[in-house]
């Protein structure tokens, strides 16, 4: 049996120890305004999707606010919801284990919440995920727990802030000295590539930039807040001083245009690829367990040859 090819691609230069400290601050507030409007983006892509899924993976949930966009989109489809970080899961297993009289309960069945390692294989036609691959330190790895967590034929729908993200930020760092703002972000095309070494088919990769305006410097910091922090491992050791926050504050009025509004910019990457059925290889000797050929059988797949045509 064909199976996923090991990830060849290191991880990412990402401080995993801030990352875990970014994500506890963010586990105690909302999911930020931009990760809700991205969810209602990709959402509006879903039509285009034959298939409608009976089962419904949401990786990351809290942070991805997107539970209106999918209940919409599929009242009807059983969720489950993924945490991969410990202070996530802890929040969202406590807003599942609401009181019976919580309108919520009357109005949507409560999804489970599962840690990764609690997931059982093929759990889901649909593995939705917004606006969290960029704080992966292994994409790859990530990839490959999201391809045996699909059902075969099931597919994936997921967004990232991509590489063209806060230029201007980038740039007024850069004249200052400063170092690096925010970590590096991986171009569309190597997570397209990703995809396919994962055991994935047919990966759809496509972005769009979004503009968000603030009426001051002040707005601005306390938005990018919301979203995330600096994980870069080059980036400043010490903390900044009240001095170094006034410098930045200026140094951003200084972008405003002129009617005193300040533009930051976010390259939002969208991705969409499905589960193939495993085919067995061409060789003198074939072995392909009983379960891969019962997948092949219920998918319509031959074992070897040509290949169907296939409706999703």
């Amino acid at each position: 049996m064909a199976a996923p090819q090991t990830p060849t691609v290191a991880p990412r230069a990402l401080d995993a120890r801030a990352v875990r400290a970014i994500t506890r601050r963010l586990a105690r507030a909302e999911a930020p305004w931009l990760h809700r409007e991205v969810a209602r983006r990709m959402a509006e892509r879903l039509p285009v999707i034959r298939k409608q899924p009976s089962a419904v993976i949401e990786w990351s949930a809290w942070l991805g606010g997107s539970d209106e966009a999918l209940q919409a989109a599929y009242p009807e489809a059983q969720r489950v919801i993924v945490e991969s970080d410990a202070a996530l899961l802890a929040r969202m297993s406590s807003q599942a284990q609401r009181p019976w009289w919580s309108p919520r309960r009357w109005l949507h069945a409560v999804p489970p919440v599962l840690a990764p390692e609690a997931l059982p294989p093929a759990a889901g036609e649909l593995l939705w995920s917004n606006m969290m691959l960029h704080a992966v330190c292994d994409p790859p790895a990530l990839m490959a727990q999201w391809q045996q967590a699909l059902a075969v034929e099931g597919f994936l729908m997921f967004s990232t802030l991509g590489p063209g993200t806060l230029p201007e930020l980038r740039a007024l760092y850069e004249q200052a000295g400063w170092g690096l703002p925010m970590a590096e972000l991986v171009d569309m095309h190597d997570l397209g590539d990703m995809l396919l070494r994962a055991g994935f088919a047919d990966p759809v990769m496509d972005q769009e930039t979004i503009t968000l305006t603030f009426a001051s410097p002040a707005s601005a910091l306390a938005e990018l807040r919301t979203l995330g922090g600096n994980a870069a491992p080059g980036r400043f050791a010490g903390l900044r001083t009240p001095r170094w926050r006034r410098r930045l504050e200026q140094a951003l009025q200084g972008q405003a245009d002129p009617h005193g509004r300040i533009a930051l910019r976010f390259e939002v990457v969208y991705g969409h690829a499905f589960r193939p059925a495993p085919q067995a290889r061409v060789q003198p000797r074939t072995e392909v367990s009983l379960e891969a050929m019962r997948e092949m059988v219920r998918s319509g797949r031959p074992t070897r040859g040509g290949e169907p045509g296939r409706v999703r």
